[in-house]
């Protein structure tokens, strides 16, 4: 992920994302409130809103896995998984696997043997 590109997306600030009540999410026609909006313009705004932030919450749900497979994959931990082990876990291949551990290496601030 390039540095420029992610400090364009942090200023963005999209929209928190807020936990909907339990009752809300039994509907299945039920998303944020959006299906109540008429006004369209409100509607776009809002969900263009909710799409920024969906985005920003999975690009950093992404960097919190790299960065746990990294951990995962450390030769110092004495309970090391191995790259088979850590995609088993996340439900990907051994190749993703491995550039996952490298881009958490790098978030954690340098590439760890």
């Amino acid at each position: 992920m390039a540095q420029p590109e992610r400090n364009e997306r942090q200023r963005l600030r999209p929209a928190p994302l807020l936990f909907e009540p339990s009752a809300a999410v039994a509907d299945p026609e039920h998303f944020f409130d959006l299906e109540s909006m008429d006004d369209p313009k409100e509607l776009l705004a809002r969900a263009t809103e909710l799409t920024l932030a969906f985005r920003a919450a999975t690009d950093r749900a992404v960097e919190y896995q790299a960065i746990a497979a990294a951990q995962l994959a450390d030769p110092g931990r004495f309970d090391r998984l191995t790259m088979a082990d850590i995609a088993e876990r996340a439900e990907w291949t051994e190749d993703y696997a491995k550039l996952m551990v490298e881009f958490g290496r790098s978030l954690l601030g340098g590439a760890r043997t």
